[in-house]
């Protein structure tokens, strides 16, 4: 599915967010700042924005991974164009069997890719694994608005307005109706706290963005 949609994929995530989607990963990249960020993941890296957002924080080494081969095609050309093809290096790799050693990483990064994981606790354990003692998870991903009006507004875009522009846009009827339902499925605020907690991460924190739209989410392996 994610390989069908590629091509079209950065022009959705601006259109169907109003923009926000860069906001969001700038909100992300502001608070790995704060931490030790020497070596960086960023899991489900999709077409590579988040991972060459984190660039300007000049670590010594940043990786993208990602199951979509085509996605990971667009990710490599948009580093290249950047000038960052020497700094990032992108891989294709399954989030719950990542080809890396333990306690190799300061920061692991997952954006609106975390409700795509076939096992959400197995994933998060692999990148426990991986993360060194210290290091941190830092995660963004779509929420669900519990206030009015914003609740019925976002319902009703996410439910019947998204789907048809995203159809459209994409020529894929699937994609982003299975977006709409997999957010609305998905563990969110306290729930998905809970579930970092029983993976193992401390000091968790949640923070809501744009209204609960989206929540970034983080986590320390002490």
């Amino acid at each position: 599915m994610f390989d069908s949609i590629s091509g079209k994929y950065d022009f959705l995530n601006h259109l169907l967010s109003f923009g926000l989607d860069k906001y969001w990963r700038r909100q992300l990249i502001k608070f790995i700042k704060k931490q030790k960020h020497d070596r960086i993941l960023d899991v489900a890296t999709g077409t590579g924005d988040l991972a060459i957002a984190a660039s300007k924080l000049k670590p010594d080494e940043i990786i993208g991974v990602d199951i979509s081969e085509k996605m990971l095609e667009l990710a490599k050309e948009k580093a290249k164009k950047a000038g960052m093809d020497k700094t990032i290096s992108f891989l294709k790799g399954d989030a719950e069997k990542l080809p890396f050693d333990s306690e190799y990483f300061d920061v692991v990064m997952v954006a609106f890719g975390i409700r795509n994981f076939e096992n959400l606790k197995n994933g998060l354990k692999e990148i426990y694994r991986i993360l060194k003692p210290g290091g941190i998870i830092v995660v963004l991903e779509f929420s669900k608005p519990v206030n009015f009006p914003v609740k019925q507004l976002y319902s009703c875009y996410s439910k019947w307005i998204l789907p048809i522009i995203g159809r459209r846009i994409s020529g894929d009827k699937r994609a982003y109706t299975y977006l709409t339902e997999s957010v609305q499925a998905f563990p969110d605020g306290d729930n998905l706290v809970r579930i970092f907690n029983e993976s193992g991460y401390q000091n968790l924190r949640f923070k809501s963005l744009t209204w609960r739209v989206v929540g970034l989410y983080s986590g320390v392996k002490l």
